[in-house]
Parts: C-alpha cells; sequence; structure tokens
C-alpha cells in the first residue's frame, strides 16, 4: 500500500472539495433511520414493529427512487433534478413530526420516493472527475467518508433526541437533508465529462465529450434502425449505426449488482446480530464501542484497498467477507466480539468500492447517473433483506444463527454472481463466433 495514489486523486480538480462535501451532506441520511425510530417509539407511544414499519416505507421509497432520479439527472442536468427534491425533502421530513403513524409511513415513503440522491450523486460525479485508472483509489476515498458519515450520523441523532426530542431530532435530520441538497446545487459537480458540444477530452483521456454521449457497445442482437424516443449516432470505433436506444444493461452489470445487494444484506444482518449478541450478553452498553471498531475496521481496509496496486474484484471480495462473518456469532465476549468482527469489517469498504467501481466502467458515461441509482437500490434492498432475515434466525435459534444465515445467504448469492458474469462472457463469445454481424453486449467482456 502506498499513500501516493491518494495524493495524486486529492488533487485532481474539484475531488477533494467533492468527498469533503459528502462527508458532511450524508450524515443526516445516516441519521434518519435512528431518529424515526425513535420518534415512533418516544413520542408517537408505538412499538419497534411500527417503527419497522415506517423504516420499510422509507426504505422501499429510497430503492424506488434511485434509479429514476439518476435518469432524470442524465437526461436533464444536475440542478434541475435536484430542486425537486429539495422541495419535497423540505414538505416531507417538515410535516413527519405532526402526522399520524400511518400518514407518517407514507410520508417516510414519499421522501424516500423524491429525496435528495447524495450518495448516487456523488459517486457519479467521482467517474468523471477520476480518470478510469485511479477510480479504484476515488471510490475507496468515497467508502471512507461513507464509513465516517455513518459514524457520526446515528450518533448525533440520539444525542438531539435524548438531549432535546425526537421531535427536534426529526426537524433536525429534514434540514440537514434540505441544505445537503441545496450544498449538491451550489456546489454543481459534473456528472459528464463535458457540456454537449464543447471541446475538450474526457477525464480518462479516451474520447471527447461529443463522442462520449454515444455508447461504443450495442447489445447483441440488435439492428440499425432507431427506437422511439431514443438516440442514434454511429460507433466512434467502427462507423456502424447504433440503435436508437442502446440498453445498457448486461450479465456482468447483475452480477455487480447482486453483490451490491449481498452485501447490503450481510452488513445489516451483521448490525442485528451484534446487538443481539450484545444484549444476550447484558453488555448493551458497550454497543458503541463495538460498532466502532465495526467502522474503524472498514475505513482502515477501505485506505488499503485504495492504496493497493492492483483491484480486488466483488467476486472474490464478497464470499470472503460473508465467511469471514459466519464466526462472529461465535465469540465468547464484548471484547472479543470487536476483535472478531475486523477481519469481515476489513472488506466492508473495499467490496461498496469495488461494487461501485465496476458499475463505473460497465456503463456508458450518458446512463452512469441511472445504473449508480440501481447500485445504491441494490445496496438498499440487501439492508432491508439483511436485518429481517438475521432477526428472524436469532428469534428462532440464537444470536450466532443471524451471523451464520445472512453469512450463508452471501456466499450462495457471491456463486450466483459469478455464474451470471460466465454466462455473460460465454453469451458474448457465442454472439461474436456464432452469429456473424451481430452486436457485443455492454461490458460482458
Amino acid at each position: 500500500m502506498s499513500i501516493a495514489p491518494y495524493r495524486d486523486v486529492l488533487r485532481l480538480p474539484g475531488v477533494t472539495r467533492l468527498v469533503g462535501f459528502a462527508v458532511l451532506a450524508r450524515i443526516p441520511q445516516t441519521a434518519s433511520s435512528v431518529v424515526l425510530t425513535l420518534y415512533v417509539v418516544d413520542s408517537l407511544r408505538l412499538g419497534y414493529a411500527a417503527a419497522g414499519v415506517v423504516a420499510t416505507a422509507t426504505t422501499a421509497g429510497m430503492a424506488l427512487g434511485g434509479p429514476w432520479r439518476g435518469r432524470v439527472i442524465d437526461r436533464r442536468g444536475l440542478r434541475r433534478a435536484l430542486l425537486p427534491s429539495v422541495i419535497a425533502s423540505a414538505l416531507a421530513w417538515g410535516a413527519a413530526p405532526f402526522v399520524g403513524f400511518w400518514p407518517l409511513a407514507v410520508v417516510g415513503f414519499l421522501g424516500g420516493l423524491l429525496g435528495v440522491p447524495v450518495f448516487g450523486v456523488v459517486r457519479q460525479s467521482l467517474s468523471v472527475l477520476v480518470p478510469a485508472g485511479q477510480r479504484r483509489t476515488g471510490f475507496a476515498l468515497d467508502s471512507i467518508g461513507t464509513e465516517i458519515s455513518f459514524m457520526v450520523g446515528p450518533a448525533a441523532g440520539v444525542l438531539l433526541a435524548t438531549q432535546f426530542s425526537p421531535t427536534v431530532a426529526l426537524l433536525a435530520v429534514g434540514a440537514g437533508s434540505v441544505l445537503s441538497g441545496l450544498g449538491l446545487i451550489l456546489l454543481d459537480p459534473p456528472t459528464r465529462s463535458a457540456a454537449p458540444g464543447s471541446a475538450g477530452r474526457e477525464p480518462d483521456g479516451n474520447r471527447g465529450p461529443a463522442e462520449s454521449r454515444v455508447p461504443v457497445l450495442a447489445p447483441a442482437g440488435t439492428g440499425s434502425g432507431n427506437g422511439a424516443g431514443g438516440r442514434s449516432g454511429s460507433d466512434p470505433r467502427d462507423g456502424s449505426e447504433l440503435p436508437g436506444r442502446v440498453h445498457w444493461y448486461s450479465p456482468a452489470l447483475l452480477a455487480v449488482l447482486v453483490a451490491a445487494l449481498a452485501a447490503g444484506l450481510v452488513l445489516a444482518g451483521t448490525d442485528v446480530g451484534l446487538v443481539a449478541q450484545l444484549r444476550a450478553a447484558g453488555a448493551l452498553s458497550l454497543t458503541g464501542l463495538v460498532f466502532a471498531a465495526w467502522s474503524g475496521g472498514s475505513v482502515i481496509g477501505g485506505a488499503v484497498y485504495g492504496g493497493m496496486r492492483r483491484a480486488v474484484p466483488p467476486r472474490v471480495l464478497l464470499p470472503a467477507m460473508a465467511v469471514l462473518t459466519v464466526p462472529v456469532g461465535l465469540a465468547p465476549s464484548p471484547v472479543l466480539l470487536a476483535v472478531t468482527i475486523l477481519p469481515a469489517a476489513a472488506l466492508c469498504a473495499p467490496l461498496i468500492s469495488a461494487t461501485a467501481e465496476m458499475v463505473s466502467r460497465l456503463v456508458p458515461e450518458w446512463s452512469r447517473g441511472e445504473a449508480m441509482g440501481w447500485h445504491g437500490s441494490a445496496l438498499t434492498v440487501g439492508s432491508a433483506l439483511g436485518a429481517p432475515l438475521s432477526g428472524a434466525a436469532i428469534d428462532a435459534v440464537a444470536p450466532w444463527a443471524g451471523f451464520a444465515v445472512v453469512g450463508s445467504v452471501g456466499v450462495v448469492l457471491g456463486v450466483a454472481g459469478l455464474l451470471l458474469q460466465r454466462e455473460g462472457r460465454s453469451g458474448a463469445a457465442r454472439n461474436v463466433t456464432g452469429r456473424p454481424g451481430a452486436g457485443r453486449t455492454v461490458g460482458a467482456g
């Protein structure tokens, strides 16, 4: 590992400002879940099951909203796409403390659906600001910053809720979300290499901005006709006519999204398992210490990964993290629990970084916002599945079962992703060798 890659990336125009802003902008979002839970339990005097309903509604909104909000950014630009999100966030969070339970679930869903997509925008912009050969380091920086946000956000939310009230904490999260959106609008980080028709080149020096809006790979089996409402153009490499609407989906991309979903599942399941393990040991007061060790291990792993000379693909990182998660529940004491979690934690930030980097490589720039939205949705859906899956295993058996189940499912999903990727490669080979003149699938090779 060397710090030179980080120094080189941070010297790139706009990167340091974007990464620093992202740490602050993500704090309200990382605090939202715990603040909503405390509000439902303490202010509305309802149970944790009711809090889970609100959290599920919010998560569902975020999962559904990510891809289409990214598509709007791709088509209309960042500022025009974010202004409605800022207004929606202000209305949703402003109304949340003054409505009953079911309206709160609806508000949570709409807030998640229309909220400010900070995570996706930052990753999309990094893929523009950082050349392809340095993106592993750039996304590692982003993952490290995300871990810092998760260290600060929930703790700050709990502090506001306990020292003042859950209502104050809820309004503070809303104000922070609105400020994050306004900050992104003012910062206006690039989501494309350059404006259409302007001179210049992409950060990696491969192609000018006019060409960067024309996908270089056509989907298998497409012809030369133009689709309704799509784009048309020529492949700058071979002069062949591209179809009007080129689909950038591929088995390789699906494999990466499966890896992201599995990562969210394992991490959320581990979250629940740690709390259950500490509760069973009568050591809930040490929760902060154990979670700090978990986040710290992820930060260290991400820092090492970003400085490595060669990338480690998600198909290796995911099963490794999943396997290392299984024995965490066997730790006999809270101190050993904090130690046992470190190997799996060290692969958390690298796995998220690797999946984001792969998305940036597999998807053409003109659709990268939507693709990053799918990446975020995969993580969100995985988290929504991991917590109840781990909880069910804990209720049925014991705390250690939560770790065992999500770790095992992570391994299975890792194998499934590997099979998808291999199928994509074999399909691409069949297209080239078995069907003369057939197109190639984006990212399958």
